[in-house]
C-alpha cells in the first residue's frame, strides 16, 4: 500500500506542478507585459483559459493585472499541499493553507525568475539576438528584473555582470527569507521540498 501511495503523491505532484507551473507564468506574463502573440504564451493561454475564464468573472483585475490567475495559482498551491500531506497520513490544518501555499508560490515565482535568467545567460552566449519565440520570451520575463541591476553597475564593455547580482538576490531571498516566512507560518520545513 505504501508504494501505490507514494506513486499517487508522485502522479499528484508532478501534473498539479506542472498546471501550476503554466498557471504563475501566465501571470508573470501579465506581469512582465509580454508579448502575447509568441507562439508559447499562446500555448499558456489556451492550457489556463478553461479554469480562468469562470474566475474572471468574480475576481476583478487589479493594477492592470489579471488577479484571476493569481487567485487559481493560490488554489492550486493549497489543493497541492492538502492533497500531499493527506497522503502522507498528516491532518490538515485549513487554516495555515493560505500562508503555506503564498509562501511556496513566492518560492516557485523566484525559482522561474531564476531558471530564465540562467536560460538567458546560456543564450547570450551560444545564440546572442536570437529571435526564437522561446528565446524571446525569455528575454522579456528577465529584462524588468535585470534593469534595476543595470542602472546601478555599470556597463564593463560589453560584459553585462547584472545577472550575478540579481543571482545573488535570488539565492538571499530563498535561502534566507523563504525559511523564516516558512517558520514564521509554522510551515514544515520538508514542506517546502514536497511542493
Amino acid at each position: 500500500m505504501l508504494g501505490l501511495n507514494d506513486a499517487a503523491i508522485f502522479i499528484i505532484k508532478t501534473l498539479g506542478s506542472l498546471y501550476l507551473l503554466i498557471v504563475l507564468m501566465r501571470f508573470i506574463l501579465q506581469l512582465v507585459r509580454a508579448n502575447f502573440y509568441n507562439p508559447l504564451c499562446q500555448f499558456i493561454v489556451k492550457a489556463t483559459q478553461p479554469l480562468l475564464k469562470p474566475l474572471r468573472r468574480v475576481i476583478p483585475s487589479m493594477f492592470g493585472l489579471d488577479m484571476s490567475s493569481l487567485v487559481l495559482a493560490l488554489i492550486i498551491q493549497m489543493l497541492l499541499i492538502a492533497v500531499i500531506l493527506l497522503l502522507k497520513g498528516f491532518m490538515v490544518d485549513w487554516l495555515f493553507l493560505v500562508p503555506w501555499a503564498l509562501i511556496a508560490l513566492f518560492s516557485l515565482f523566484l525559482n522561474i525568475i531564476f531558471w530564465a535568467m540562467i536560460i538567458s545567460v546560456i543564450l547570450s552566449w551560444v545564440a546572442p539576438g536570437s529571435h526564437n519565440p522561446g528565446a524571446e520570451l525569455v528575454t522579456q520575463i528577465t529584462e524588468p528584473v535585470l534593469a534595476p541591476f543595470r542602472r546601478i553597475i555599470p556597463n564593463l564593455g560589453g560584459l553585462d555582470i547584472s545577472p550575478i547580482f540579481a543571482f545573488i538576490v535570488i539565492q538571499l531571498l530563498q535561502s534566507w527569507l523563504i525559511p523564516r516566512l516558512a517558520n514564521f507560518a509554522l510551515m514544515p520545513m520538508g514542506l517546502l521540498g514536497l511542493i
